[in-house]
């Protein structure tokens, strides 16, 4: 071990913490600490630093500090998903939404159809999304686009390539998986198809920041991404996604989060399921 990196101080996880939560929101509690000292303790030692002290003067100070930060936030983000992880969110749109939404563009005789999936992870929740709305409307009959955005660029990057484990697709029926996925020799491993692909934009994105589009959207996902959040952070985001929701859109949270003692302005629809009143 590191001489200066065998334990983190009181004071230097006070200040680790607040920058952190500073930057992109995420609020770190004490039951943390060994994962934020162990995380922290690997990044140090690939950049050559046997002190805390040198570490944030490269955070605040370095010329490279902004590439820095990207590292240190990837270091510390949890991501492991799979495709169509919390299935009922799925099962709503086919059942619920997907329906609406067609009958709400004919009357506006409009056929936009806009969904962000905010905290997109490596990829497995909007490709999911693109294979729902692929097997349910016509997609080349409609200007249907999906946002996908994170914090981590390593997750973006992995998205992106859109390659996965045969594990992380274990609830993809294997029609799907011969219509939007081509299979390595040994069928260990998994590419979605290009022309699906195509309907996703990643994006690397700071919830914590001003949102840099205009656009709104009829749909969004944000799940299990609040966890990391206190109550005031929930709220502030929340109404953010409100104010770019259309009317009737909804908001997916995690099943195992709840906007109770939340303030926000959508409607409660079921757990985890909340819209923006028409």
């Amino acid at each position: 071990m590191v001489i200066g990196l065998d334990k983190i101080s009181d004071k230097e996880f006070v200040r680790f913490c607040e920058f952190v939560y500073k930057r992109c929101g995420i609020s770190l509690s004490e039951n943390k600490r060994d994962l934020v000292h162990s995380r922290l303790a690997k990044r140090l030692r690939s950049l050559g630093l046997d002190n805390y002290d040198d570490y944030f003067k490269l955070l605040y100070e370095g010329p490279d500090n902004e590439v820095e930060i990207v590292n240190l936030l990837d270091a510390i983000s949890t991501n492991v998903t799979y495709f169509f992880r919390e299935d009922k969110h799925f099962d709503f749109l086919v059942s619920t939404f997907i329906p609406e939404l067609e009958a709400a563009k004919k009357r506006e005789h409009g056929k936009k159809i806009r969904i962000w999936s905010a905290g997109c992870s490596t990829g497995e929740e909007p490709y999911s999304l693109a294979i729902t709305f692929a097997e349910n409307i016509a997609l080349a009959d409609h200007d249907f686009r999906i946002l996908a955005t994170d914090l981590s660029t390593n997750v973006l990057a992995h998205a992106r390539k859109g390659v996965y484990d045969k594990e992380r697709l274990r609830n993809v029926s294997g029609n799907m998986l011969r219509k939007y996925f081509t299979g390595s020799r040994d069928g260990s491993r998994f590419k979605v198809d290009d022309k699906l692909a195509a309907y996703i934009k990643f994006a690397r994105l700071n919830l914590m920041h001003a949102f840099p589009f205009k656009g709104h959207f009829d749909c969004i996902f944000c799940r299990n991404v609040m966890i990391y959040f206190d109550r005031p952070t929930q709220a502030e985001l929340v109404n953010k996604f409100s104010a770019f929701l259309n009317p009737g859109g909804y908001l997916m949270i995690g099943h195992s989060e709840s906007l109770t003692n939340v303030e926000h302005n959508l409607i409660y629809v079921q757990p985890s399921l909340y819209r923006k009143k028409g």
